[in-house]
């Protein structure tokens, strides 16, 4: 599965937005707290941008699930994930995506977790790995799951166990094996992100390979 680090996220100016593409944002530090990201003046601003259109003629709405999207945006798609008081934020044209970002903030049941929300099998390679790797490896899983529950527009009330993916011997994801309701897996796309030391994500969509482009933004004005 690919994965783009620190690095990969550069801090230069971004191309014009392709249909191919998806354009990807991380904020190591966001001035609005997680439940006003969706409504917020930075991120009108830089979805603006994309639709060179003033931030306050953008139309933001949420789904029947939470999930935030515009309307009447000549088919821009976006999807954001805030944790630790860092956002992310993908971008795309004429395709759904879904990210989720998430850093450590307090030691969890990592096993107790795996067992009540994941497939056994994931539960099971999870409880055979040494315990210093174990809480990145859920980690890991999870961000990709929630990615693509988010791409798909759905919560997680949908059921992490409903979608399994592949794992090797030492909990590195290899790629969506299983969605129920989804006959053809091999069709999802997810790239883990590890944006900064602290932090680790995924973004997923379903459909064609997509081109990444992934820059470190400078934290906007309150």
């Amino acid at each position: 599965m690919q994965e783009l680090v620190a690095r990969d996220f550069v801090q230069e100016q971004p191309p014009p937005l392709a249909d191919g593409e998806i354009h990807l944002w991380f904020f190591a530090q966001w001035p609005t707290p997680a439940h006003d990201v969706a409504q917020s003046l930075p991120l009108r601003a830089l979805l603006a941008g994309y639709l060179e259109s003033g931030p306050e003629r953008l139309r933001i709405e949420r789904n029947m699930h939470g999930k935030p999207g515009l309307r009447d945006a000549a088919g821009l798609e976006f999807n954001l994930s805030h944790s630790g008081g860092a956002l992310l934020v993908g971008v795309s044209r004429g395709q759904a995506l879904g990210t989720d970002l998430e850093t450590p903030r307090r030691l969890r049941p990592v096993l107790d977790l795996a067992r009540r929300y994941f497939d056994p099998a994931e539960a099971a390679l999870l409880a055979g790995l040494p315990a210093d790797r174990r809480e990145a490896a859920f980690m890991r899983l999870w961000s990709c799951k929630e990615a693509v529950l988010k791409a798909l527009g759905h919560g997680i009330a949908f059921g992490l166990h409903r979608l399994v993916f592949e794992l090797d011997a030492s909990g590195r994801v290899l790629g969506l094996q299983k969605l129920d309701g989804e006959p053809t897996p091999a069709l999802w796309h997810v790239v883990q992100l590890r944006p900064a030391p602290a932090y680790s994500g995924a973004v997923a969509w379903r459909g064609p390979a997509r081109r990444i482009h992934a820059y470190a933004a400078s934290p906007p004005m309150p």
